[in-house]
């Protein structure tokens, strides 16, 4: 389980997240939207450590992330986190990008690290691509391959951040089927995403941010189709 309590994260004077609450349960698909600013990628990156918080407290299974004797690294073992931007290693193979992380973090063999890597991009449908380098590859295909790199760690939560965004749109189909794989196989998630139709689809619940507060949550059918929120009818009006 995770657990945000009265998160509040600021960078100098801006305040970018302004007390959040909410608690994602094992299993549970939790997609956040909301426009540019809102405070969602943030959210992410301080579930994951990457950046510090500056009141409340983020628990992950009973482990507070943020706390002084929390080993960072070994936390994020089990939280696995992707971008919008897959920052492979351009020397390296889809293969070997894929094992660094096991071999480098966990210590494994070679050819055990080569087995979870080799399982891992087949689950994403990249099993031809073990000897390409990243550049032969379309953005899709990069994604995938960064998500593999995620799920070669043997995560039980992951975190994306809108990992569409930076897609040609003939792209976004193939990671999104991604993503609702995971989702069907019971990956716990936190999804930031513009994607409306892949948050109605797959979510358990959705999160509206605006300014950084969390505005609004609920089942999809619920903020999709009767939003209570002023700010939420307005952002749905202007994305659909």
């Amino acid at each position: 389980m995770i657990e945000i309590e009265n998160a509040h994260k600021s960078f100098g004077n801006l305040e970018v997240l302004k007390g959040i609450n909410l608690n994602v349960e094992k299993g549970e698909v939790v997609t956040i939207i909301g426009g540019s600013g809102s405070g969602k990628s943030t959210l992410l990156t301080c579930i994951n450590g990457l950046e510090p918080i500056n009141a409340g407290r983020i628990r992950i299974d009973g482990t507070e992330v943020h706390a002084k004797t929390t080993d960072l690294n070994k936390l994020r073992q089990r939280v696995g986190i992707v971008f919008q931007q897959w920052n492979a290693f351009p020397h390296l193979t889809v293969l070997e990008n894929v094992m660094l992380a096991p071999r480098k973090v966990l210590g494994l063999s070679r050819d055990k690290a080569e087995e979870i890597a080799v399982k891992q991009l087949t689950h994403v449908g990249l099993h031809e691509k073990l000897s390409v380098y990243p550049n032969r590859m379309s953005g899709g295909q990069q994604q995938r391959m960064a998500i593999a790199r995620a799920l070669a760690m043997s995560p039980e939560y992951m975190l994306f951040d809108e990992v569409t965004s930076a897609l040609d749109p003939m792209l976004v189909g193939e990671v999104l089927d991604t993503l609702k794989m995971l989702a069907e196989e019971g990956m716990t998630m936190i999804c930031v995403t513009h994607e409306m139709a892949f948050a109605r689809d797959v979510s358990d619940r959705v999160a509206f941010f605006h300014q950084g507060v969390m505005a609004e949550i609920g089942a999809p059918d619920e903020i999709f189709g009767s939003p209570r929120k002023p700010e939420t009818q307005e952002f749905l009006g202007s994305v659909r």
